[in-house]
């Protein structure tokens, strides 16, 4: 029951509806009702309640009595009336529950009567006070009552109010619920009530007009005393004492002592919002507003968030901004800035940040405000205009834009806005406008995978049931969705769009329609923007309108942010549409009001989404990988906006579907057409970016759909088709889905065929309708976006040269409205820059159909041709046909592009004058405008690059020349200069044209004009044979007339005639120089019999000449040499009748320029290859070479002819001569070799020529023959600074075998003629430039020179043997240098040619110049030349001798490593054949050493003994690894043959090195090489063998001392077995040696050289022994009883046995151990007896001869104290059989052979100091060989026992 009643409560309002009926009197019902309970009552009340039983059965009594009387006794209010009511009064106090319950209902049914009296209503409310304290049921009757008790009696005021209120305000505090919430909603009835009865008066008093009521005096707020009437006052009491309760302040009308301030708010949000007309009407309740309410809420909203008191004051600042923004403005302001900071999440230093709720309950009262009109605007006039500072309006979008743009990551990406199929790149995905760009990228950074993230907005998704702000029943916060304040923002930025529109758009409208129209104007043209100014300042339409433009101004970089960005994101359809109709909103708002600038902000923004970049590109990227000829290049330029964030569509990468058009796309492509044609009349320069969208929506939709048609049948269709399928469902799926439903309308009808492109045309059908200067700007809008695609395309293609060659006019035209074209060059930066909406990747992307801007252009023209014909050039004429040669013109336009402007241009130069009625001065401008018009697409600058583009254009026009001339060339009589001018301009001109000389100019005495000058050089893919043989009809044509042309004319005609001979096609070239140059040629020679023309058309025949010379510089072969070929069989023809002057003028200006010129495109054709975009080489070469080299051979015959007769006479004959040398000498260092030997041969040629001048002009032979030397040493010069190539050089062609062959005849040649007057040093120089030929690396042409010399070599050798050796003093030296070189080639000079393969399956081997031959035929002639010279001591002086030792030293030392000395014969190897020659020379040079004496200086004799002791190191110590290889004969014929260099070491070298002039270095480097090629052995571990020769070894005059002996400590003990080196007997003769050189010679010959060579040799051979026993003492501690290899045990016998036989010269030793060996050996000082006794020992023991054994008696008794088996052998004392023993100048005692395998023993013989010498075998050990030494040692001491 409790529960029905509350929910009855809660719509008392409305069955409350009678407020104020009059009384009607009781119904006998209800008096029959109340006698039934009066009954009840006395029943209950009988036992304990008499009185109240005996009140009861009163008052029954009297309503039974008469029950019409007691109504009406109710209803008069008599004292009887007390009687009745008394029993229900008693009840109550009664307190029983029952009984209370019971009588309430009867009060209560009576109240609802009106049958109580007004007297009794205190009563009424004291019964109600006292049963305050029962149950819940009597609480909720209580209630009841009250409500029908204050509505039913009016009257009731003043403090009997304030007591029934108050029993509300008790119950509303109940515990209980039910009795709470019912309390609280009958106050809030209750207050209503009160404020009821104000306005139902007021609405009495405007139709009554009070007459005496009673008023009451009340002090206001601000201390002003009114008085007011009961009912106000009562209104005034309970609203000021509820904004006190909500402040915690004391009541002044309620006997409250407190009241919750949430129920305070709201019971005052219900007052204003149902009596918010009332307050303004009542400026005493405005004060309360002002004085009260709104410091209450300012303190509510910055204290700490309570979630209901902030929710309920913010809903009451939500009532006072909507309601009372005008009358309290500043508290709203103030307001506004609060919720404006919540918003924006900022906070004042020390304010607490505010939570995420209290942001969103800002939120939602914002979305009211702004869905409120005349709220924005009273803001913005409030506030923002007036200009005082406070920006309230401005402030609030920006925080709206900062809030929707706060967190991108969660609303996600739609990708379906960057197009179906498509891979975005950060760039692609940028939409933003420019100006809010930072504010964008601020947020920007969370973006990278937000559409793949789930986010996303949507009203289903992200909104709550019930909003925040109606959530009343929370104690907390709700659960709030995290996009839902996101959602917030997009719908009060939505709903501000849409009121800006709505306070504009109808104003314009209405005015447009009302502006007056000039007469026969259409009805359908745009109006343009309104004027602010024009309007009436005072109008209503007028504020208004100037309010909207203020606002829109200052808003719309905020609101264009927001609009951009929230179109990006992931929203539902619906709100995708709300969106989108607000971009749209402020567009057309915007435009209305004449703001260009955010009109086109919101224009362009819609233009970016609707074709967004990344669609084009992929698309163009789609179609570059579907054409396999495509190029690779560079992207394109994409736009600028939200560009810079980096956001990424992330449709995937693998899509199959092609790239094309979103459903959303097509709807922003609808609705900026909508947009573009409502305010098309006020657009401007602005329709450039509206016609780019409209190009990439036309590309996109259809002209792609074509291309992937035609690319793959099997792709699916990017048309409109695939767009539906791909995304039926998308709209509704969107941000998390929601309820299918009715689309938008915005979403619907989105057909790109039937809808948008129909529209598109209407757009453009439009354009005849414009007026002169709409239409201006519309066709300059079509030239500038024209302009920009070739312009971007060019910018990455490179810099574009435009051809400006044309009209003044139409150039500066052009510059007007192209500017990308008119420009002389375009940065790609720049083009990038001014890149604002396109997103085309042409540089990527195959060349398209079309330029759409070009096709409109066409369109427009033909719809507007009475434009173009009557009215002023500039208005339509040089615009279009400006733009048009423009893009023709600029080289760097895709083709296709090209041809469409060539295409639409002709195609107005030929309607144009069929549409022109007159036939005067019209006309006669016309077609000269026509002309020159043509002209300009005919001759035009081309490139490269141009391809066959260039050709298709002009091929165009000239064929449009055909067509005129066919029809009006009886017109053109001052045309035909032009005419040539076109003919002539499509021939191609000579690639590198020779510089201008004076025939090109006429002679000023002449009336011809000059020749039109060359073109530059026309090289597209193809050749022009097209476009020549549509000029060749046009010139047929006019050779027809030829007799009827002046000579001016004519000259300009023969000069067409050439260029038309200078073409691809040959037969055409044959056709015009055979057949028509040829009718020319004798139309002039007829012309010339005339006496008074002959010098003007000898000139013009001349001229006709040096045309057939330019024929010469053709680039074909056949053409250009079958030319020279006439050319120079004409001049040997007719070369005896030409005068002197004649042959200068062939000389300067034919001859030496063709070679000139054939040099210069030679060397052009040289240079590094030039490749294309494939790769693929670009053939540049034309067989120049064959050229000058058929130019060569035929200047030589003509030399040879007229040389010695006609040319050398000439006076400029010297000057002749030094170009054709220098020719020759640039043909032998830069041309190709075919060339080079060409060109040697003419100079050999002309060379032999001379000859027959005999002596009859000496002088100038000589000059001519100088000129000739300084050729051949310039191209020597060059030859040897080919080789080697340096490092990073230019390099230049190589010469062949072939050219130095004929180079080498050359200087053969110039020899013969006056070689004998040449000097030393021009031999010399001739020697240095033979050696370059000779060892010249670079010739692919070489011939094997193993077994023979090759050509070159022969020749060479041929020349150098030929020289005068004997002759010239010094020439000798020269010529053995060079052939010891010469040599020596073959050891260091050898390299290998890489042969270009013969083709591609089979590869050629690679050649390999060796110098064999050279070598080997140089060696001998060296042996030769040195025996010659042997008495020569210049040869020694020189160092010539030494350079010779040391060439043959190399071979020597390299051995086996020498290459093989021949490859099919069998010669010997190279370096025996050094060996014997160096050993030759030595034998033959050292007596002439000793002839000279003192003549030749000492440094050359130590030199050449230097070079000849490192030749025999060299040898000694050569890598002889690989002998061990060879069979034992050849080993031992090896060891044989090298027995010959010890014997020259003895008989030769050795007594020579005593020599005083010989150094010490030198005799001690012999004698180390001698020990160290004794080794026998050494560790399988070890390093290989040292070459210990050291610079130190050679020059050293005085050694150390502690370099001559070695120490113990340096050699360490070890077991390691040892490898036997090679050559082991060798190793023995090379020991043998060593000790015979030390060795006393006791011979007649010997001297104190002898024992001088004897010291210095001696520490190597100590040294060497000292090795031997050491290591075996050292090791032998180590091996113990392990034996020794056999080859140690020998080695260590054989020291033992040669030390004991050894005897040296006196004092050899204590010669050697001096700091002056040499001084010592020659000079022994005296004992100083003074010395000290062991010191005196030492001194005469090493003046010993047996000095060696003292020096080792420490070794000697370790070995011969050796504990174990020491190592032993059988030797056989007889010399006669040892193997390695060897016969030497000087008597020694031969070494023993030592057999390992000797079976016959015998004992020493004699006194047992010596071996026995007897024939058998004794056995001999180290120990006794050691105790035999020391008793030598006894012996030589004298302690002999």
């Amino acid at each position: 029951m409790a529960q029905c009643w509350a929910g009855g409560l809660l719509s008392l309002r409305a069955r409350t509806c009678s407020l104020f009926a009059p009384a009607r009197p009781m119904a006998s019902s209800a008096v029959t009702t109340l006698a039934t309970e009066l009954l009840s009552l006395a029943s209950e009340t009988r036992r304990k309640y008499p009185d109240v039983r005996e009140a009861s059965d009163k008052a029954v009594a009297i309503i039974r009595s008469n029950p019409e009387h007691a109504a009406s006794i109710l209803a008069r209010d008599s004292h009887e009336s007390e009687d009745i009511l008394r029993p229900l009064f008693m009840g109550c106090a009664t307190r029983v529950a029952k009984i209370v319950v019971l009588c309430l209902s009867s009060l209560h049914r009576l109240i609802a009567f009106k049958a109580i009296p007004a007297s009794a209503i205190p009563n009424v409310v004291s019964t109600l006070s006292d049963c305050l304290s029962q149950g819940v049921d009597v609480q909720l009757r209580i209630l009841q009552m009250l409500l029908s008790l204050l509505t039913n009696y009016p009257g009731t005021h003043g403090d009997l109010l304030g007591d029934a209120l108050l029993l509300c305000f008790k119950l509303q505090e109940s515990r209980i619920a039910v009795v709470s919430s019912t309390a609280a909603a009958t106050l809030r009835q209750l207050v209503m009530l009160v404020f009821d009865k104000v306005v139902d008066h007021d609405r009495q008093v405007s139709s009554e007009p009070p007459v005496g009521e009673l008023t009451i005096s009340t002090t206001l707020p601000d201390g002003q005393t009114v008085s007011l009437l009961p009912t106000v006052k009562d209104a005034f009491s309970v609203f000021e004492d509820l904004c006190l309760l909500a402040n915690l302040e004391h009541p002044r009308f309620l006997k409250l002592e407190s009241l919750p301030k949430t129920f305070s708010l709201e019971l005052i949000e219900s007052v204003l919002t149902n009596y918010h007309e009332l307050f303004r009407q009542r400026r005493e309740l405005l004060l309360l507003l002002q004085h009260h309410l709104c410091p209450t809420l300012l303190k509510a909203l910055s204290d700490k968030p309570v979630f209901p008191l902030t929710l309920r004051s913010i809903r009451v600042v939500f009532l006072l901004l909507k309601q009372f923004i005008g009358e309290l403005a500043t508290e709203a302001e103030v307001f506004l800035s609060l919720i404006t900071r919540t918003i924006s999440g900022d906070h004042e230093n020390g304010e607490p940040q505010r939570p995420a709720w209290m942001r969103v309950l800002a939120m939602e009262i914002m979305r009211g405000l702004c869905s409120e009109v005349s709220i924005i605007r009273a803001m913005w006039d409030q506030y923002d205009s007036k200009g005082s500072g406070s920006t309230v309006f401005t402030s609030l979008v920006t925080a709206l834009k900062r809030l929707a743009m706060e967190k991108p990551a969660l609303l996600g990406v739609e990708p379906m806005m960057f197009g179906i199929g498509v891979t975005a790149s950060g760039s692609d995905a940028s939409y933003a406008y420019g100006i809010d760009v930072g504010a964008v990228v601020s947020g920007a950074a969370n973006m990278v995978g937000m559409a793949g993230s789930g986010g996303g907005l949507s009203v289903f998704a992200s909104s709550m049931k019930l909003q925040c702000i109606d959530q009343l029943d929370k104690a907390d916060p709700p659960p709030i969705p995290e996009t839902y304040v996101y959602l917030l923002a997009l719908q009060c930025i939505t709903s501000l769009s849409t009121a800006l529109a709505a306070l504009t758009v109808p104003i314009y409208t209405n005015i447009s329609l009302q502006r007056p129209r000039s007469p026969g104007e259409s009805t359908v043209r745009a109006p343009p923007a309104l004027d602010m100014a024009s309007l009436p300042p005072s109008d209503p339409q007028a504020l208004q309108l100037k309010s909207a433009h203020g606002m829109i101004e200052a808003a719309w970089p905020a609101t264009l942010a927001a609009l951009s960005f929230f179109i990006a994101t992931n929203l539902s359809e619906d709100l995708f549409a709300d969106v989108l109709g607000s971009v749209q909103s402020m567009a057309n708002a915007a435009g209305a009001l004449g703001l260009a600038t955010p009109r086109d902000a919101f224009l362009t923004c819609l233009s970016k989404f609707a074709i967004p970049p990344g669609v084009v590109s992929s698309l163009d990227s789609a179609r570059a990988r579907a054409d396999p000829s495509t190029p690779r290049g560079v992207g394109g330029v994409l736009s600028a906006g939200v560009e810079s964030l980096g956001l990424t569509a992330l449709t995937g990468g693998g899509s199959s579907v092609p790239p094309s058009l979103s459903e959303r796309n097509i709807a922003c492509l609808k609705v900026l057409l909508g947009s573009v044609m409502f305010l098309a009349g006020s657009l401007g320069a602005s329709w450039f970016s509206i016609l780019e969208t409209l190009q990439n929506a036309e590309y996109v939709l259809f002209g792609a759909s074509k291309a992937s048609a035609t690319a793959s049948a099997r792709r699916v269709s990017v048309g409109p088709a695939a767009m539906k399928k791909t995304l039926s469902s998308s709209g509704n799926q969107a941000a998390g889905g929601g309820p299918a439903g009715a689309r938008p309308p915005i979403m619907q009808d989105l057909d790109p065929i039937n809808d948008v492109q129909a529209q598109v045309n209407r757009l453009f059908d439009a354009s005849k309708n414009l007026d002169d200067d709409a239409f201006q700007m519309f066709v300059a809008a079509l030239c500038k976006l024209s302009s920009e695609m070739v312009g971007m395309q060019a910018a990455n293609r490179g810099i574009a040269e435009i051809d400006h060659t044309g009209s003044t006019d139409d150039v500066n035209s052009a510059a007007l409205l192209s500017p990308t074209l008119s420009s002389s060059s375009l940065s790609g930066t720049d083009a990038m820059q001014r890149r604002r909406a396109s997103g085309i990747q042409l540089a990527k992307s195959p060349p398209r159909s079309g330029d759409y801007a070009i096709s409109k252009l066409g369109s427009v023209s033909r719809l507007n041709m009475h434009r173009l014909i009557y009215r002023d050039p500039s208005l339509a004429w040089e615009p279009i046909t400006g733009h048009l040669l423009s893009v023709i013109r600029n080289s760097l336009a895709p083709g296709s592009i090209r041809l469409q402007a060539a295409e639409v241009l002709d195609g107005i130069l030929v309607v144009a004058p069929k549409n022109i009625n007159s036939t005067g001065e019209l006309q006669a401008k016309i077609q000269l405008r026509i002309l020159e018009v043509l002209s300009q697409q005919v001759i035009f600058e081309v490139n490269s690059t141009a391809g066959t583009v260039a050709t298709d254009i002009r091929k165009l026009g000239l064929e449009t020349l055909h067509d005129i001339l066919q029809i009006s060339a009886h017109s053109f009589v001052v045309g035909w200069p032009l005419v040539f001018e076109m003919m002539s301009s499509v021939c191609q001109a000579p690639r590198q044209p020779s510089a201008p000389s004076d025939s090109d100019i006429t002679p000023s005495s002449s009336p011809m004009k000059r020749r039109p000058p060359p073109l530059k050089p026309f090289m597209g893919e193809k050749s022009n044979i097209l476009l020549t043989r549509v000029a060749f009809k046009s010139l047929t044509l006019v050779c027809d007339a030829i007799n009827t042309l002046p000579p001016e004319d004519l000259r300009l005609c023969i000069a067409t005639i050439a260029l038309f001979g200078q073409q691809s096609d040959t037969n055409m070239s044959l056709t015009a120089a055979e057949s028509l140059l040829w009718s020319v040629s004798d139309s002039i020679q007829t012309k010339r019999r005339d006496a008074a023309q002959e010098s003007t058309y000898s000139e013009l025949w001349m001229f006709l000449l040096k045309e057939l010379g330019t024929l010469c510089r053709d680039e074909r072969p056949d053409v250009r040499n079958g030319a020279i070929q006439t050319l120079f069989r004409s001049l040997q023809l007719y070369g005896a009748t030409l005068t002197p002057e004649m042959w200068t003028e062939s000389m300067e200006e034919i001859i030496l320029p063709l070679l000139d010129s054939t040099s210069q495109s030679l060397t052009q054709a040289s240079a590094p290859p030039v490749v294309d975009d494939a790769g693929a080489p670009i053939p540049l070469n034309f067989n120049w070479d064959s050229s000058k080299s058929l130019i060569f051979q035929l200047i030589g015959s003509l030399f040879s002819a007229f040389l010695v007769a006609k040319i050398m006479s000439l006076p400029s004959f010297e000057s002749f001569w030094d170009r054709w040398a220098a020719h020759v000498v640039q043909a032998a260092i830069t041309d190709p070799k075919t060339v080079t030997t060409s060109g040697l041969h003419s100079f050999e040629a002309t060379l032999s020529a001379t000859r027959q001048l005999g002596t009859s002009k000496p002088d100038l032979v000589h000059t001519t023959w100088e000129r000739c030397w300084a050729a051949v040493d310039a191209i020597g010069t060059a030859i040897n600074d080919q080789h080697p190539p340096v490092p990073g050089a230019t390099s230049t062609p190589a010469f062949s075998q072939e050219s130095l062959l004929a180079f080498t005849h050359v200087i053969q040649t110039l020899y013969s003629l006056y070689g004998s007057t040449w000097d030393l040093e021009r031999l010399r120089r001739l020697l240095q430039i033979l050696k370059g030929v000779i060892t010249y690396s670079r010739s692919a042409d070489y011939r094997p020179d193993i077994d023979a010399l090759s050509p070159v070599q022969a020749a060479v050798f041929d020349t150098v043997e030929g020289l005068p050796i004997k002759e010239v003093i010094g020439l000798s030296s020269l010529v053995l240098t060079d052939l010891a070189d010469y040599a020596t080639l073959a050891y260091y000079a050898a390299f290998s040619v890489e042969v270009p393969p013969i083709s591609a399956k089979t590869a050629s081997p690679p050649k390999h110049v060796t110098y064999i031959g050279l070598s080997k035929k140089a060696m001998p002639q060296v042996v030769a030349h040195c025996d010659s010279f042997k008495d020569n001591i210049a040869v020694y002086a020189d160092g010539t001798m030494e350079q010779v030792l040391g060439a043959f030293a190399i071979p020597m030392k390299l051995r086996y490593d020498c290459p093989p000395a021949s490859k099919f014969g069998s010669d010997p190897p190279l370096w025996k054949t050094a060996t014997n020659s160096f050993l030759s020379i030595l034998t033959n040079a050292t007596p002439s050493l000793l002839k000279f004496g003192e003549e030749l200086n000492s440094e050359r004799i130590e030199g050449f003994w230097k070079r000849a002791v490192d030749g025999i190191r060299g040898a000694l110590l050569a890598d002889c690894s690989s002998m061990d290889r060879l069979p034992l004969a050849e080993q031992d014929a090896e060891e044989q043959f090298d027995r010959r260099m010890l014997e020259a070491i003895d008989k030769i070298v050795v007594p020579n090195l005593g020599d005083s002039r010989v150094s010490d270095g030198i005799t001690i480097s012999l004698a180390k090489a001698l020990a160290m090629a004794s080794k026998l052995h050494e560790l399988d571990d070890s390093i290989p063998l040292p070459v210990p020769t050291t610079p130190q070894d050679l020059n050293s005059k005085s050694p150390s001392r502690h370099h001559k002996f070695d120490s113990l400590n340096t050699i360490e003990g070890t077991t390691a077995p040892v490898r036997v080196l090679p050559r082991e007997r060798f190793a023995y003769w090379c020991f043998d040696l060593l000790f015979a050189v030390v060795a006393l010679d006791s011979s007649e010959n010997s001297s104190t050289d002898a024992k001088r060579v004897a010291s210095l040799a001696l520490p190597p051979l100590l040294n060497r022994c000292h090795n031997v026993f050491t290591s075996y003492i050292v090791d032998e501690a180590l091996r113990g009883n392990i034996p020794f290899p056999r080859i140690r045990e020998e080695e260590l016998l054989y020291c033992l046995q040669k030390l004991a036989d050894l005897r040296t010269w006196s004092g050899c030793l204590w010669a050697a151990l001096s700091d002056d060996p040499t001084a010592a050996s020659r000079s022994l000082p005296v004992i100083d007896p003074s010395l000290p006794p062991h010191e005196l020992i030492t001194d005469a023991t090493r003046r010993s001869p047996k000095a060696h054994l003292f020096h080792f008696y420490t070794l000697l008794y370790e070995i011969a104290t050796v504990p174990r088996a020491s190592p032993s052998a059988w030797v056989l004392p007889s010399s006669s059989s040892s193997v390695s023993s060897m016969s030497f100048s000087r008597p020694l005692t031969p070494p023993a052979s030592l057999k390992s395998k000797a079976i016959s023993t015998s004992a020493p013989a004699g006194n047992g100091d010596k071996i026995s010498a007897s024939l058998d075998a004794v056995e001999v050990d180290a120990r006794q060989l050691a105790k035999l030494c020391l008793r030598e040692i006894g012996m030589e001491i004298g302690a002999e026992v």
